[in-house]
Order: C-alpha cells, then structure tokens, then sequence
C-alpha cells in the first residue's frame, strides 16, 4: 500500500530507537529507554510504544496520523483546527492514565510536537542528525501562558 503524501514525513520517524532522556525532577540521572515507532497496517496511522527503565518515568503508547477529516464521509470533526490542510496530530496515553492530543509536524530537518492548554502548554523539537540515524530532542512546559521552561531532554539513537 502506498502512503498518503500527508504521511510520507512519518517515514522518518519509522524504526526502534534507543533513548537517554534526562529530566530536572531527577538531576543528574539518565533515564534509558526504546521507543518503537511503526506503521499500523494499512499505512494510515503510526503506532508509537515508548518504554523507560525508570519507575517515575511512564510507559506510553501514541497514535499518528491525519485527523482533520472524517475517513467514512470526509467531514470535517467538530471544530477543526484548518480543515483545508491536512493536520498531523499524536494521540498519547500514558501508564499514569494521562492521555494528551499534539498537533505535530515534520520536516527535512526537525519534529515537532505542541499543545496549547491553559497553565500547561507543551512543546517539542526533535533536530535529526547522523543522517537521521539520530533525533535531539528537548520538551518545553509553559505553566503560566508566557515563561517556557526547559523540560525533559532526550536522545534517539536508531537501533538496527
């Protein structure tokens, strides 16, 4: 099956990836993890499972993809934020039963994450290097609609 032009992006994300993040709460500790990112059958949606080697840090699992129209009938859901283009978004779940919607892009050169929610926006740029072998990533926080903090800072390593 051949993946939608609005998809093709998530191409570079595909594959099992080594993590290192390190996180303020815990200050000189380096949380190692795997991040498996593959696509869901039909080429549609991207399944993202995220696993730490840290109890305060939670397992996760997302799901990727465009979400802007109705795939049954083509309508757009309710408030849709540009219904003329395309829109990736991540839907996160996480083992502390928290569960967050991201707006998302990627391009030649980074991946982006955001979410705007009064007293706790978020962000994430993720800059690929070693031809893509390898994402830096950092998280910001906004708890108060106008200082971003820095937040948790991570590491992807391809892993073959």
């Amino acid at each position: 099956m051949t993946t939608e032009p609005a998809l093709e992006p998530l191409n570079r994300i595909v594959g099992t990836w080594a993590t290192d993040a390190t996180h303020p709460a815990v200050p000189g500790v380096i949380v190692h993890g795997t991040a498996v990112i593959e696509w869901l059958e039909g080429e549609r949606f991207v399944i993202y499972r995220a696993r730490t080697d840290h109890p305060d840090f939670p397992d996760a699992i997302s799901v990727i993809g465009v979400t802007g129209l109705d795939r049954v009938d083509g309508t757009p859901p309710p408030d849709p934020t540009d219904a003329a283009e395309p829109q990736l978004s991540m839907h996160y779940f996480d083992s502390r039963g928290v569960f967050r919607i991201y707006h998302m892009s990627i391009d030649d050169h980074t991946w982006q994450l955001w979410r705007d929610a009064p007293g706790f926006s978020q962000r994430f740029t993720g800059t690929f290097a070693d031809g893509e072998n390898t994402i830096v990533g950092h998280w910001q926080l906004c708890r108060d609609d106008i200082r971003w903090d820095d937040d948790l800072q991570i590491t992807y390593r391809r892993h073959w």
